[in-house]
């Protein structure tokens, strides 16, 4: 596996935590942790954008 396939990987991974973040906090948490979990899924998407942009430049 080369740089690109590693970034690739931790893009997809991250992006299903993301949803996994997100789809706790809208279904599973009604009080404040909910917000908290959605904001942290919103993080892990940012961060996996920086992931997707960076393939190709490393």
């Amino acid at each position: 596996m080369n740089k690109n396939t590693v970034l690739a990987w931790a893009t997809t991974i991250m992006i299903i935590v993301g949803l996994g973040l997100i789809a706790l906090g809208a279904f599973r948490y009604d009080d404040v942790a909910g917000w908290g979990f959605a904001a942290v899924g919103i993080g892990f998407f940012a961060i996996a954008w920086v992931f997707n942009a960076l393939k190709g430049r490393v």
